[in-house]
């Protein structure tokens, strides 16, 4: 049975997008069999892995809301093992869409089943919001993983952060994956301040692995590629590929 992670964060640029596109890219590097969901109407993951949004017919839109079988807008990647179900902005409406529908948090979930003896990891990218789309996504999952930039305004939403962890793992039957710090400039005392104090409410759930602030990291979407086949030996390459085998070890406990 594949594991199920949402990456979610309801603050927006936080490296949400970059995390699940360079996650899953990693994770298929390292031989494990991966889909990458696309849940956020921006569809930044989408165009991030080089998909033409102009020349979809079928997206994750029609999966929720049209019942079109998963299978039928799973597109390839350049990279081996890891397949996408992409988005386009038609996925804004979708909130409007699946209110009256019976089931309507669980359309995901439906949809995903098959799949969870195909792969042995699926990540999906929440929209920055507590909408319908992330409930979809929260629901079908199994864990919730959440970035979080290094900076005081982290630091002065971590306590409602961490009451909405809780309830979503109370009310979906989720648990908390891990945190992993993004966009981190390890030369400013904000930095190890943030550290400190997040682990102190999510203890051994912080990853130890940090993804560093790289502008080639922050360029490689804008070409249609994971920073792995951008710029395989950028820091930012390195430290995805460790934080994947960070969270291949935190499977086996």
């Amino acid at each position: 049975m594949s594991k199920v992670a949402a990456i979610a964060n309801q603050k927006g640029g936080v490296g949400k997008t970059t995390t699940a596109i360079n996650l899953a890219a990693s994770l298929a590097h390292l031989r494990q069999e991966c889909l990458l969901i696309d849940m956020d109407p921006q569809s930044n993951t989408t165009s991030g892995l080089g998909i033409n949004k102009n020349n979809l017919c079928k997206t994750i839109y029609n999966v929720l809301i049209d019942d079109i079988a998963l299978e039928d807008v799973l597109h390839n990647t350049a990279i081996d093992r890891l397949d996408i179900a992409p988005a386009t902005t038609d996925l804004s409406g979708a909130e409007v869409d699946l209110v009256n529908m019976p089931d309507r948090e669980k359309k995901l979930k439906l949809a995903l089943e098959k799949f969870r003896k195909v792969y042995d990891y699926v990540v999906i990218d929440c929209p920055p919001s507590l909408g319908l789309l992330t409930i979809n996504a929260l629901v079908a999952a199994d864990t919730v993983l959440i970035p979080m930039q290094c900076e005081f305004f982290a630091l002065e939403g971590l306590g409602q952060l961490s009451k909405t962890i809780s309830a979503l793992m109370q009310n979906y039957n989720l648990d908390l994956e891990g945190v992993l710090f993004t966009m981190v400039d390890s030369r400013t005392n904000l930095t190890n301040q943030v550290v400190e104090e997040v682990k102190k409410f999510f203890k051994e759930k912080v990853y130890e692995t940090k993804i560093p602030r790289t502008i080639r990291l922050a360029e490689a979407p804008s070409f249609g590629k994971p920073i792995l086949l951008y710029d395989p030996l950028n820091k930012g390459a390195q430290a995805y590929m460790d934080f994947a085998k960070e969270f291949l070890s935190r499977q086996s406990k």
